[in-house]
């Protein structure tokens, strides 16, 4: 029996390139996002990552790995994050952050959407802004995530090659939503 291979072909240019206007307001948000520093940064990168897991994102999955590699994270630790339950490799704040993307974008799988017992965790391992940052984050991923799977964005469009209807990827002006700092930006 064969299997039948699966080309993506992206639906639409990104929707940011074709409303200009949305790209300042989605890339001076990257640029903020992109302020976290130290721990609570690499917190909210796995947190972006298993939010893109979770919605199939592949541009953000890809975007996602490469910035947790550049923060020195090992391939063990990112085979991991999709049974970050299961596994010993993340600290207790790296946890509370992963159960809190997880809350945050599976909204309908629950009555109490984000429950206090999630919540009362993170706000416990972050100082107010940092948890600000873990919310505004994980929400921004979120939104890339809806923009990228509903109009098939392909992450190899975006490595600097060609975009599936021709024209040249990579390139300033048609770089993902967010600019340079959220995890699938780069």
């Amino acid at each position: 029996m064969s299997v039948a291979t699966v080309t993506p072909q992206t639906r639409l240019k990104n929707p940011a390139m074709i409303v200009p206007e949305a790209m300042a307001p989605l890339q001076a948000l990257g640029q903020l996002l992109g302020q976290l520093q130290g721990p609570a940064a690499r917190a909210l990168a796995l947190a972006m990552l298993r939010a893109s897991q979770l919605n199939g994102c592949a541009l953000c999955l890809d975007g996602s790995c490469r910035m947790l590699r550049g923060f020195g994270e090992t391939d063990e630790r990112l085979f991991a994050v999709s049974a970050w339950r299961e596994s010993t490799r993340f600290t207790a704040p790296e946890r509370a952050a992963l159960d809190l993307a997880e809350a945050m974008t599976r909204l309908s799988d629950r009555s109490d959407p984000v429950p206090d017992l999630v919540w009362n965790e993170a706000a416990r391992h972050f100082p107010e802004r940092e948890l600000a940052f873990l919310v505004l984050g994980i929400a921004t991923e979120n939104l890339y995530n809806r923009i990228n799977v509903t109009t098939r964005q392909v992450a190899a469009d975006w490595d600097g090659g060609e975009t599936s209807d021709g024209s040249k990827a990579g390139t300033a002006a048609q770089s993902p939503p967010g600019g340079g700092a959220p995890p699938h930006a780069r």
